[in-house]
């Protein structure tokens, strides 16, 4: 599969180019990308790694990495994506879920065109090899083919592997070109992590599947990021609603207006807050498609059309993957009731590799995601929440998405999120978190926030606390961390 697209696009047109340094001058064409498979393969088998090996990577250029990624995949074996920034404790913790044989730390971009000799005169290929079966962890038992093995952070409980075949990966891959649309001609940026599942198959993996063009980039900055993208001709962003939010707030100047060329900016990973969506919209003039996914799911599970109706605060509808709501109900929920999110299909595995709970996959293949939501009429899905984050008032359940977009719509914020704190007489009470932006006082904007959820919300739903803080805790997709703003409303007398 992934093999026959990279071979057919470097045989119709190889000196196009694929991957490229969002940055700096560095680019892959699909010719060079063919011939870096090739010596990959090369260097696998000669150091007796066999097709459905798993392979660590750790490498530190996005372009670089990407590279590898597909060539590993491609080659038939299981690249397991670490984190090159994270700490040795993170590291060994994943290695010891996903079990590689083997892990690479560099890439030799030049090799990967042709023959490299080492130190000792032997022919390394596009990388060297630490191997791993000598340190007592050998390769995991499975079906030999290629694929991508990730683990779960394991905040809430013991890391879960999750294992996503080729199969899986070109399936959801081709949902994503179709759902948006992508043809040779797109040219997308994406700043993502490549240790995710978002970058790895909706910005590395779809692209290869339209034949077209990708610029990675190390990180995003807002410094010079619509020069870049308007000298690249970007016409689609892979983005978060962190991303979305500063530059929302950031429009471009008379000088460097937004390039005509740019079609839409996908939001993912996390729900983009309706006053983001609409600020930005506003500010630049360019659609924003709200999508849905998860790590079990291979990435997408909905998305709103690109060409077609765009529902604001909605994550879309299925692209390739059934969604129903369901609460251990004998049929699915009817449109407009809230309960959990559950899905199924082509993309979604139908068990975890490791430390998993057999009961989140029931006997029919849906899998319980953990999210809160509803269908509409339309088929449309919008996320309340999350069941851990969801707060139990005295009996009555508060979703803080809800709270979060009123809080969100007000002057004075910049970014907001409420959690449940312990309550000896109700059991729980709503406490927002929020960060001010430079306009007011912190007690001008508390007063605000009081006043415009006395009017909008019912009393038990209003919060019972508001908290300035400077920034919120992000994790590395730029989500933030409800887990860590718990511990700060336990820490606190």
């Amino acid at each position: 599969m992934i093999r026959d697209w990279i071979s057919g696009t470097a045989t119709r047109h190889g000196d196009d180019v694929y991957l490229a340094d969002a940055r700096g001058s560095a680019t892959l064409s699909y010719a060079g990308l063919r011939a870096a498979l090739r010596a990959t393969e090369r260097r696998l088998d000669e150091a007796g790694l066999p097709p459905g090996s798993r392979i660590a990577v750790k490498i530190g250029d996005p372009l670089d990495y990407a590279t590898a990624l597909v060539s590993i995949i491609a080659a038939g074996r299981v690249a397991v994506p670490l984190d090159p920034a994270a700490p040795d404790a993170d590291i060994t913790r994943v290695l010891g879920v996903a079990r590689p044989a083997a892990l690479i730390t560099a890439w030799h971009r030049t090799a990967a065109l042709g023959e490299q000799r080492g130190d000792d005169g032997e022919a390394t290929g596009p990388f060297r090899i630490i191997d791993l079966r000598l340190s007592g962890t050998g390769p995991a038992d499975g079906d030999a083919g290629g694929g991508i093995f990730l683990s779960t952070s394991g905040t809430t409980g013991a890391p879960k592997g999750i294992l996503l075949k080729e199969a899986q990966l070109a399936h959801v891959a081709g949902c994503v070109m179709d759902s948006h649309r992508l043809t040779r001609a797109d040219r997308g940026y994406c700043s993502l992590p490549l240790f995710h599942v978002n970058a790895e198959v909706v910005g590395v993996l779809a692209t290869l599947r339209a034949g077209a063009y990708l610029a990675v980039d190390r990180k995003f900055s807002r410094r010079g990021f619509w020069e870049m993208i308007t000298e690249r001709r970007i016409t689609w962003i892979n983005a978060v609603p962190a991303i979305i939010t500063i530059l929302a707030m950031d429009p471009p100047t008379a000088p460097s207006p937004r390039p005509t060329g740019l079609r839409f900016v996908r939001s993912a990973s996390a729900p983009l807050p309706l006053a983001a969506l609409e600020k930005f919209e506003s500010a630049h003039g360019v659609p924003v498609v709200e999508t849905y996914g998860m790590t079990e799911a291979a990435s997408m599970i909905t998305a709103n059309p690109v060409a077609g109706p765009r529902k604001p605060g909605s994550a879309g509808r299925a692209a390739g993957t059934e969604v129903r709501i369901g609460a251990g109900l004998p049929t699915p929920a009817r449109a407009g009731e809230i309960g959990r999110v559950q899905i199924r299909g082509a993309g979604v595995i139908a068990a975890y590799d490791s430390g998993g709970k057999p009961e989140a996959i029931d006997a029919d293949g849906w899998l319980d995601t953990g999210d809160v939501g509803y269908l509409d009429a339309d088929g449309y899905l919008f996320l309340v929440g999350r069941s851990d984050d969801v707060i139990n008032r005295g009996g009555e359940k508060i979703y803080p998405r809800e709270i979060e977009e009123i809080l969100l719509a007000q002057p004075g914020v910049r970014s907001a999120a409420v959690v449940g704190a312990a309550d000896e007489v109700l059991g729980e009470r709503p406490v927002a978190y929020v960060v001010p932006s430079s306009e007011g006082t912190h007690g001008d904007v508390e007063a605000t926030l009081r006043a415009a959820c006395a009017t909008l919300l019912p009393r038990h739903k209003q919060p019972a606390e508001f908290r300035m803080v400077s920034e919120m805790p992000l994790g590395p997709t730029g989500k933030i961390s409800r887990r860590l703003l718990k511990g700060l409303v336990t820490a606190r007398p």
